[in-house]
């Protein structure tokens, strides 16, 4: 019974030692494609992005204009730093703060799209709570600051 626990304790690490980081890049190359699409998108409608940002998008708080800014500054920058793995976590809690907003802001999105903002948000927690992984410039980072 000990070398079959022996056997399973190897393997599950086995598994947190090449998948997890590769699952955790995933995470970050997906959610970086969607935010980036989205940010380019606006950037290159910016006359429609500033109508929606005044009719239909209700952000809260700070004004219309400004959040047509930052919203597609964020959508812009963010994904780099997912994709690179540089300061993964503080910029994956402003994403995942700003998905949440994204929803708040625009309730048409409930009926169709809150199943893709809940993937989203999903995936960007996993980066938030273990980090970019062994595949990031923050892990290189960490290993000669160590060295």
């Amino acid at each position: 019974m000990n070398t079959l626990i022996n056997y399973y304790q190897q393997s599950v690490q086995a598994l947190l030692q090449y998948i997890q980081p590769l699952v955790l890049l995933a995470a970050r190359l997906w959610v970086a494609s969607v935010f980036f699409k989205s940010g380019y998108l606006k950037f290159t409608t910016w006359d429609s992005t500033l109508y929606l940002f005044e009719e239909e998008y209700q952000v809260p708080i700070i004004p219309w204009e400004l959040a047509a800014y930052l919203g597609t500054a964020a959508e812009l920058i963010l994904p780099v730093f997912l994709v690179l793995g540089l300061l993964t976590r503080p910029m994956a809690a402003i994403l995942f703060v700003f998905n949440i907003v994204a929803v708040i802001s625009y309730p048409v999105i409930w009926e169709g799209g809150f199943f893709d903002h809940q993937f989203w948000g999903a995936l960007i927690l996993m980066n938030v709570m273990w980090g970019a992984g062994n595949i990031s410039l923050d892990y290189l980072l960490k290993k000669k600051a160590n060295a």
